[in-house]
């Protein structure tokens, strides 16, 4: 498909592979910064801006030169039109599957410690304000409140990006509600199977306990899919 196959990222998903590196960083500032002519990504031909991988690590290299050591854009500039990067390497943007996971399988991993805005969380699924106020209001997503203002996580960006998914097919957010109600009731029992290793103290139980979620939530994702392919399968080609 055209959305998994293309090899850049729009200014949404710059944003979310950097904030939790840099919490400060936002669209506006990504902007500036191009604005001042010290990124250039390139653009679609409707205007959007296209960053690859080059262009992710200039600018997590602008933003380190600022917060570390404080320098000015231009001397920034100067620095790395300069050739000047001798800091180290910086990483590749976070926001890919897992390698070697089955197509049934593959889930984004949610970037740790995200912490976005609801314009921010819009402009990186690219969908509309409306659209997200309203799985909002039905729990699909489940924003936190920090210092008094409502902030969304890696874990929203992933459901936003799945339910997207949907909409093509005249689904609306309110149809979306027996998904949240099955999840709370999943994640409740499996908190009652490990609830005694997470009543330890020891981290290594609890460390356990952890692992065992995880195992009992991908044997989930792999009954469903198989319940829901035998209620189907007259249906299906082949």
């Amino acid at each position: 498909m055209a959305e998994a196959e293309r090899k850049y990222l729009s200014i949404g998903e710059v944003l979310v592979s950097l904030k939790a590196e840099f919490p400060d960083a936002t669209i506006s500032k990504i902007r500036f910064l191009e604005s001042e002519g010290l990124i250039s990504p390139e653009r679609t031909s409707s205007g959007y801006r296209k960053f690859y991988e080059q262009d992710v690590d200039r600018l997590r290299m602008i933003l380190k030169l600022q917060r570390d050591e404080y320098l000015p854009l231009k001397v920034i500039r100067e620095r790395l039109d300069g050739g000047d990067q001798t800091q180290e390497a910086v990483a590749a943007p976070t926001l890919r599957k897992p390698e070697g996971a089955s197509p049934e399988e593959e889930l984004d991993e949610p970037v740790p410690a995200t912490q976005l805005t609801a314009d921010e969380l819009a402009a990186a699924a690219g969908v509309d304000n409306e659209v997200l106020e309203a799985l909002t209001s039905f729990a699909i997503l489940r924003p936190r409140e920090v210092d008094g203002e409502r902030r969304f996580g890696g874990d929203d960006l992933v459901i936003l990006r799945i339910v997207k998914a949907f909409f093509k097919y005249g689904v609306e957010p309110r149809h979306l509600t027996m998904y949240r109600h099955f999840a709370d009731r999943e994640a409740a029992f499996f908190q009652q199977i490990v609830l005694p290793t997470l009543r330890q103290r020891n981290p290594d139980a609890r460390r356990a306990a952890g692992e065992s979620l995880a195992e009992l939530a991908q044997a989930s994702r792999r009954l469903k899919q198989a319940l829901l392919r035998a209620n189907i399968r007259e249906y299906l080609p082949g």
